[in-house]
């Protein structure tokens, strides 16, 4: 594996790993974090695949954007496969990168050809109270400023109170995490609550035809992880919950995550 190019487009970095000529498979991350989330799983995904990771506006290494709307997110998203030249893409997000994918999937169907959602909660009765350390970086009156005097260490604190095997935090991922900005952050998360307020991802899902595979941790201390089993309503899903994972499979479960996207993908 190796990293093929990175630019700047439609206001996000963008980096593609693997064969060019392979079939091609989207990465979204979720809220706060950026395409590095998906670091320990790239050399297995791209082995096969033309691999394409982003990071969200606001996130990572990409600037701010005026609007942060789940459906603007994935216009955005669109018009980067479309300069691509790249139809039937096989798309994964995780956390609320999944919003950002099912809203790929709704706008732009000719895009998308499965769509695997990764620790994305289904609606927001199904959200847990947050970890203490989350809620203290991310919430009022002190938010702004203790997100302003992050360390590294802070931040991994903050990313493992959301895990539950240990697990090694690359220090790109960190440097992600670090980019991304607290105003950013909350315009982000508003806008991903209206949007599964509005309707629920499987509302959404059910009233398309597209492939879907759902992977939750079976110990996910965000989202409530029965609420995996709402998505069963979606005709021809497939829900996978992984023993002793928390909210980021990507780190805790890299191998047996890959192994699920691959051979969903791999699915005629």
């Amino acid at each position: 594996m190796s990293e093929l190019d990175v630019e700047l487009a439609h206001g996000m970095h963008v980096v593609h790993d693997g064969p060019m000529e392979g079939p091609p498979m989207l990465l979204i991350h979720g809220s706060g974090a950026s395409g590095s989330t998906w670091g320990p799983m790239i050399p297995a995904l791209a082995a096969r695949h033309d691999v394409i990771r982003v990071d969200l506006p606001g996130c990572g290494q990409s600037p701010p954007a005026a609007s942060y709307d789940v459906p603007v997110q994935a216009g955005r998203v669109a018009a980067l496969l479309d300069d691509l030249g790249l139809c039937q893409v096989a798309v994964a997000g995780h956390s609320s990168g999944g919003y950002v994918a099912t809203a790929l999937a709704e706008g732009r169907p000719d895009l998308v050809r499965s769509l695997a959602l990764v620790s994305t909660g289904p609606s927001l009765d199904a959200l847990l109270p947050q970890p203490a350390i989350l809620r203290l970086l991310l919430g009022p009156p002190f938010g702004p400023f203790l997100w302003s005097l992050r360390s590294d260490g802070a931040i991994r604190s903050g990313i493992r109170a959301t895990t539950i095997r240990q697990v090694d935090i690359p220090d790109d991922l960190v440097a992600g995490v670090r980019g991304t900005t607290y105003r950013a952050f909350r315009a982000v998360s508003r806008c991903n609550i209206a949007y599964i307020d509005e309707r629920s991802v499987p509302e959404r899902l059910a009233a398309l035809e597209v492939p879907v595979l759902v992977v939750f941790g079976a110990a996910d201390p965000r989202w409530e992880p029965s609420s995996a089993h709402r998505y069963e309503a979606v005709p021809g899903s497939n829900v996978e919950l992984l023993p002793g994972v928390g909210h980021i499979p990507l780190l805790e479960a890299p191998e047996v995550t890959s192994d699920l996207l691959l051979s969903f993908a791999g699915r005629p």
